[in-house]
């Protein structure tokens, strides 16, 4: 009995952990030759700060395929587009008055 709550927890748990990084456009994942993981950083290395979003989006510039990343870095929240064919840092300027 013990042993089937703790499957079933650790099940709960795992699911959980997959769901927390489920990200939008995570469909187009399979199209992509950049991971997630490598634009996140090379994101992160073109403006510091903290992730708050992220998303993989068909929008026109570069390949036509990017990981678009709201990066919060002091008091503004950027917006960096890294195209997920090259890995090229598409955008990284300060998000508007009215952010995607």
């Amino acid at each position: 009995m013990r042993k089937t709550v703790y499957v079933l927890a650790m099940a709960s748990l795992s699911a959980l952990a997959v769901s927390a990084h489920a990200y939008s456009g995570q469909q187009y994942a399979n199209e992509a030759k950049v991971s997630l993981d490598n634009a996140r950083a090379t994101a992160l290395q073109a403006r510091p700060g903290k992730v708050t979003d992220e998303e993989l989006e068909k929008e026109s510039g570069g390949s036509g395929l990017r990981y678009s990343f709201d990066i919060r870095a002091g008091a503004k929240t950027y917006e960096v587009g890294v195209d997920a064919q090259t890995g090229q840092v598409l955008e990284n300027k300060a998000e508007g008055p009215h952010p995607d």
